[in-house]
């Protein structure tokens, strides 16, 4: 008998936000009064004077970075991931269907990725090979290694210029938008949009998304916010979120020093009015949460945030207390 070989590869859920793509439709009219339509910027050759220009931003497009790929025999495949992210990732593969299937080792299945290319993962093949076999599979991912026990020994710089003061509006625990485990140890700074912002702990960028152009209460921005993730030495993460348009000083892979500019303020995603939204989170487990962080203070002291509490930046004299 003839054997049938059925694969199929889903996304079950990006756990954590994707990375995204947006571009901007230009619109111009040429001295003809002829209106013309690209997604490429105006040529600098042009005189600006001699045309009208509108610029419009198009919706993001979401960029993939983990894939599940296939290698190997047909009647034997095997399966690895790439992970495009600068920094690890714990991948959950399991079948969603399967008859006359199996899988050594078998699934479900978690794994935890460097950036590239995983080794050989796992391989399937049909119990009877006798007779026909199917499967499906799915994944899903989280970024970051697991750390189950998890507690920060750091304490973090104030992510503001070491001469500004701007007010906490929403700390620990605040119930406009720091109810889920993702943001509950995480604090709102009010401030104008454009003001710079700066890393609070050394890292590597995992992300830096400033695509996004919306903002507002409506809670379908909450995916919308644009933001910069950096990878810790001990497997923390910091997310900078709410950030300016097309306003990153960072991009994936670098290294970033503490007090270093990382980008500007915005009103980006959900959120009722300009602000900084800053917390530290881990994956514990396929589940990515925030942990209590405290900011040195001027004094060089250690201080967990408050709400209506004014943050002070911090010199760089007192950057010894930070741990890198």
């Amino acid at each position: 008998m003839c054997k049938k070989i059925l694969l199929s590869i889903f996304i079950l859920l990006l756990v954590h936000s994707v990375n995204a793509v947006g571009q901007k439709l230009y619109k111009f009219q040429d001295k003809q009064g002829i209106w013309h339509f690209t997604d490429k910027p105006i040529p600098s050759s042009q005189s600006q004077s001699d045309l009208k220009v509108e610029v419009r931003q198009m919706k993001v497009a979401p960029k993939q970075l983990v894939w599940l790929l296939q290698s190997g025999e047909e009647r034997h495949p095997q399966y690895y991931i790439r992970n495009d992210y600068a920094g690890p990732v714990e991948v959950e593969v399991e079948f969603s269907e399967r008859d006359n299937v199996r899988a050594t080792p078998d699934l479900p299945g978690r794994f935890v990725i460097e950036p590239g290319k995983s080794d050989t993962l796992f391989e399937v093949g049909g119990i009877n090979e006798r007779e026909s076999w199917r499967l499906a599979l799915r994944y899903r991912y989280i970024i970051g290694k697991p750390l189950a026990s998890y507690s920060s020994t750091t304490n973090y710089l104030p992510p503001v210029a070491p001469d500004k003061s701007f007010q906490i509006s929403q700390a620990f625990g605040g119930s406009f938008s720091h109810t889920d485990e993702q943001n509950k140890y995480a604090v709102d700074i009010v401030m104008p949009v454009g003001t710079p912002v700066y890393a609070a702990r050394s890292g590597i960028v995992l992300e830096a998304e400033d695509d996004y152009f919306k903002g507002g209460t409506n809670k379908a921005y909450s995916s919308e916010a644009n933001n910069i993730r950096i990878l810790h030495d001990d497997g923390s993460m910091a997310i900078y979120a709410h950030l300016e348009l097309e306003k990153a000083q960072v991009y994936p892979g670098l290294a970033v020093m503490a007090g270093q500019l990382i980008g500007y303020s915005g009103n980006t995603g959900f959120t009722s009015g300009p602000h900084l939204h800053f917390a530290v989170q881990v994956n514990k487990g396929m589940e990515l949460v925030s942990v209590p962080f405290t900011f040195i203070n001027q004094a060089g002291q250690a201080e967990e945030p408050t709400v209506n509490t004014w943050l002070k930046g911090v010199a760089s004299s007192q950057m010894g207390n930070v741990v890198e």
